[in-house]
């Protein structure tokens, strides 16, 4: 969903994404897609469950990353950033679920 929105939207729509290069921001997209792959994959196939944690590690960084673009630019505007740390806490909850609480290698 981040990817559309990017893709139709440009980084100038966010006041703090603005420091963002326009290049910078399509290649997000092709890393969104990849990182959504990555999660939509293993509900298709089972031996691709490996990727699910990946694709959250990859939406968590880019999170972060978007949360210290806002830190830096100095707009005080932090309803952007509660999202983006919301979605990173996801992502985190996905990760240790999967690495930790049920580990792939473990049988069913």
């Amino acid at each position: 969903m981040g990817a559309v929105w990017k893709f139709s939207n440009s980084e100038e729509t966010v006041s703090s994404l603005q420091a963002i290069p326009h290049s910078v921001w399509l290649s997000l997209i092709v890393f969104e897609v990849l990182c959504s792959l990555c999660l939509i994959l293993p509900a298709l196939r089972k031996p691709f469950a490996w990727l699910a944690p990946l694709g959250a590690v990859g939406v968590g960084l880019e999170m972060l990353f978007f949360s210290g673009v806002l830190i830096y630019s100095g707009d005080h505007n932090y309803g952007q950033m509660v999202y983006w740390l919301i979605v990173g806490a996801i992502c985190l909850f996905l990760v240790y679920g999967r690495t930790v609480l049920k580990p792939l290698h473990a049988k069913a």
